[in-house]
């Protein structure tokens, strides 16, 4: 039933891409995203942030043979204006690229070290409730002894806005247990406007980042300030833990990998077969080997040397570990 309701509506996919690592990874993006959704009843916009002020170099991407690869693939190519973050927080271009996106038409954004591996219409989105991506482990806050503890940190960000910090507590995790209170990846989210969405988003980041609680002396707010603001926002327009049936989106319907290093290490033969497939034409082959770790992992024998240092049956907890046994074996390469 949630299935033939899902199929029912279109909606808006939405990536980030700009000069460097991030137009690399959109290829992939976009090349597994029109693999798994060929008659996709949405629209795939790639937003790339213009020049500016607020950027040291020209964040464009300008080479033609990236772009005609992205377009041939589906996707819609907007701009958009950086005003409150650019180089010094390029994290920042996820909230300020909602601007960017058709008003009141739903949508779902995705970090671009993201692969697409099933159909997206499958995924029961209920873009009246908005939410985002919990495979996070507990990045922030740090807590430090003698400092204040996460009742005190989160308590202080929820009362800065007028939210019910109350209700967005985990009660069946122990108190001062990072897993109680509300927390996202921001490797995807979705709700009904990307503009109210947007909005909201830059309203709690600035004033976070321009005027931080005095709670939050002792944390640092780069490169976590997206991750530290989106569950705020989420709860603010009622969403909450639970948008969607666990296994889909990072799981059998996207994969986060983050970084090349990471996605030989951890994820499985199938999603490994299909970068392979997708990076296997000549002309993929030409662009994606001006990256290194493309270059590195895909196209040499880098990927099999960083999946024979582990057992994907009983890979280790924390990220932590693994990039470490990678760092150990000069596996490592960002």
């Amino acid at each position: 039933m949630a299935k033939a309701a899902a199929k029912s509506q279109s909606f808006n996919v939405m990536i980030v891409a700009q000069a460097g690592r991030l137009q690399y990874e959109a290829l992939l993006f976009a090349a597994s995203f029109h693999k798994a959704n060929p008659d996709f009843p949405g629209r795939f916009f790639i937003a790339i942030p213009e020049p500016g002020p607020l950027w040291r170099e020209d964040p464009r991407v300008l080479d033609p043979q990236v772009i005609d690869l992205l377009q041939g693939f589906g996707a819609e190519l907007i701009h958009f204006k950086s005003r409150h973050f650019g180089s010094a927080y390029p994290y920042g271009n996820k909230i300020e690229a909602l601007m960017a996106l058709p008003k009141e038409e739903p949508f779902v954004f995705f970090d671009t070290d993201t692969l697409i591996l099933d159909d997206l219409t499958k995924v029961p989105f209920d873009f009246a409730n908005p939410g985002a991506s919990e495979r996070v482990e507990g990045t922030w806050p740090t807590i430090e002894l003698y400092g204040p503890g996460y009742n005190d940190i989160w308590g202080a960000l929820y009362d800065r806005f007028d939210l019910d910090f109350e209700s967005s507590l985990d009660l069946e995790e122990p108190d001062e247990f990072w897993r109680r209170y509300l927390y996202f990846n921001a490797g995807y989210f979705f709700y009904r406007c990307p503009h109210e969405f947007g909005a909201r988003f830059a309203e709690y980041a600035l004033s976070i980042r321009d005027n931080p609680p005095a709670e939050l002396v002792c944390q640092v707010l780069d490169p976590w300030l997206d991750q530290v603001v989106l569950p705020l926002v989420i709860h603010s327009l009622g969403g909450g833990r639970g948008a969607l049936p666990e296994g889909l989106l990072d799981g059998s319907v996207s994969c986060h990998y983050r970084w090349m290093a990471l996605l030989y290490a951890r994820e499985s033969d199938a999603v490994i077969e299909l970068v392979e497939d997708l990076a296997s034409p000549n002309k993929m082959k030409r662009v994606l080997k001006e990256y290194e770790p493309m270059k590195r992992f895909i196209y040499q024998n880098k990927g099999n040397k960083a999946r024979g240092l582990f057992d994907r049956e009983n890979l280790p907890r924390k990220e932590q570990k693994i990039r470490q046994r990678l760092k150990n074996h000069n596996l490592w390469i960002r």
